[in-house]
């Protein structure tokens, strides 16, 4: 009895420390990041539902050829950033440095792109080199500084805790509303699907039958022809 409960205890040990060693290893996760060349544009799609703010922080850093390391980029060197709704229309077209945030709120759910690229022909520096771009995009309730918004508001702990689940609640509605329409999208397109599927086979079937009538009309006169009838 005294082994099975030894085995037990090891076995629940070894569990804790993976589960350590797995928030450990999520907790060192840094945010991600792309290369882009010198006219390169790279483009990303982001899922957001109607009526939420999305921030995007972004640094940049510039390969250095003697060190053969990546370094800060310089002052000058600046990135534009491009945000289109689902209808193509553009959200967000704004100039800014080698280092910043944008801030845009969805009108309309569905996919977001998001489109980066550099000022490079203005930085003769940057001409013919490799840019390493550090991006971390939040959405919905993720945007909100909740140390910030307690210091503001005078928030006890009890009551900043409250504040957060709310904000939770209001972006699953979100996410539900967004569900519903995608599935609405979803069911008109099928709708629409079976209903030109139903109109062309019974086109179909009714080229077959008047193929078959001048068919059976053509033999006839065929036969006549030859006073085979």
């Amino acid at each position: 009895m005294a082994g099975v409960w030894a085995r037990r205890l090891r076995a629940a040990m070894w569990h804790r420390a993976l589960l350590l060693l797995l928030w450990l290893t999520l907790a060192s996760v840094q945010g991600l990041y792309f290369h882009i060349g010198e006219t390169e544009k790279r483009c990303f799609i982001e899922e957001i539902p109607d009526e939420t703010m999305v921030i995007g922080n972004y640094r940049t850093q510039l390969w250095d050829k003697q060190t053969e390391t990546f370094l800060p980029s310089t002052p000058g060197l600046g990135m534009h950033v491009e945000v289109k709704d689902p209808d193509g229309k553009v959200v967000l077209s704004r100039q800014y440095g080698s280092e910043g945030r944008f801030t845009f709120t969805s009108h309309t759910p569905g996919d977001h792109q998001i489109c980066l690229h550099s000022n490079s022909t203005r930085m003769t520096i940057f001409a013919g080199g490799k840019l390493r771009v550090h991006l971390d995009i939040q959405v919905g309730e993720h945007t909100n500084n909740y140390p910030e918004i307690a210091a503001k508001d005078k928030l006890t702990e009890l009551q900043l805790r409250a504040r957060q689940l709310l904000d939770q609640v209001e972006q699953i509605q979100k996410e539900q509303n967004y569900q519903r329409f995608r599935e609405e999208r979803f069911r008109m397109t099928s709708e629409s699907t079976n209903q030109r599927v139903l109109w062309w086979s019974i086109a179909q079937t009714v080229i077959l039958i008047l193929t078959g009538i001048w068919q059976m009309r053509h033999l006839k006169s065929f036969f006549e022809a030859k006073k085979l009838v």
